[in-house]
């Protein structure tokens, strides 16, 4: 992990716009809170899909954007691919992060990590960390939210909240890869909190509403009803498919046959999960789904980001 100074920030630039909320800075006791913030915007130009805004405050920040895709033969504005950077590399007690992305009108933005983040112990005083990510995609735009997979530490505690706003054409695809404690090292996780948000709506109704507390004292985490003492999960949404149907037969007929995924549809979202004990199957399960389902969804073969290459 990335040492940062302990001096307290000064004032975020003009670019970075006002910040409210609790005054960011490294404290040692039960009101430690270091906020960041990312707001990016993207709009079709010439062609391609241009990253019209990059405003950040703290240590969230993108690498330049990239047009690997070119220009679309059907004449739509070329995908934009971008990287999330966040220096820290993972998460600690108090830490605040919170990031918005605006799809605008007929764009599209492909999104997703250098690297698995990463979910750190809770300090002596049990202090949570938040990470709340808000998705806008406008009238026919399409929208990718690729991260690399989260790997939560014995004794993490915080939240992470998902919301996706879409209207009547938008489409999007994504996905969340979770993976509790380090089996590999002999330390599961048996200890802290994790509670996952997600909130999906088209046009202001609702469609996707969940909540998810991953509490290792709580009977669900072991019971056969609930976790069933998975150490991952991972769960791929899209939205926009025109034909739902072919979809789930094309990503059951492809992917590998076994109990650990399954596949859905309600109220106009895909949804497929893993629960399981393997991150790099999770993984594979989410990038093949992707694979199938981005020609279906966006009519583009899917074009592998080259960070995941590295």
């Amino acid at each position: 992990m990335t040492a940062f100074s302990t001096l307290t920030p000064g004032p975020p630039s003009p670019a970075s716009g006002p910040v409210s909320g609790p005054v960011s800075g490294h404290r040692f006791d039960a009101g430690r809170h270091w906020a960041a913030s990312l707001d990016l915007a993207f709009e079709p130009r010439d062609g391609v899909t241009r990253m019209t805004r990059a405003r950040h405050h703290g240590p969230l920040r993108v690498q330049r954007p990239f047009h690997p895709e070119g220009r679309h033969a059907e004449g739509r504005p070329g995908a934009c691919h971008v990287y999330l950077l966040h220096p820290p590399g993972g998460l600690v007690s108090g830490d605040a992060l919170t990031i918005s992305v605006r799809v605008g009108a007929g764009a599209h933005a492909l999104l997703t990590t250098p690297a698995a983040n990463k979910l750190y112990r809770a300090d002596s005083h049990g202090v949570a960390w938040q990470q709340h990510t808000h998705l806008d995609v406008a009238e026919d735009g399409m929208l990718e939210w690729l991260p690399q997979e989260t790997l939560a530490f014995d004794g993490s505690k915080g939240e992470q909240r998902t919301t996706i706003a879409l209207s009547e054409t938008s489409r999007c695809l994504g996905w969340e890869v979770m993976a509790l404690g380090r089996p590999a090292s002999a330390l599961p996780f048996t200890s802290g909190r994790i509670e996952q948000r997600f909130h999906l709506t088209r046009n202001g109704r609702p469609l996707w509403l969940e909540r998810q507390p991953l509490d290792p004292r709580h009977p669900r985490f072991a019971g056969r009803w609930g976790q069933g003492g998975a150490s991952v999960q991972a769960t791929l949404w899209a939205v926009g498919l025109e034909d739902e149907s072919d979809a789930v037969e094309a990503l059951r007929d492809s992917l590998p046959t076994n109990p650990r995924w399954a596949v859905t549809v309600r109220h106009g979202v895909l949804l497929m999960r893993y629960l399981g004990g393997e991150r790099n199957e999770a993984w594979r399960l989410c990038r093949q789904a992707w694979e199938i389902l981005r020609p279906r969804l966006l009519g583009q073969p899917a074009h592998i980001p080259r960070i995941w290459l590295t």
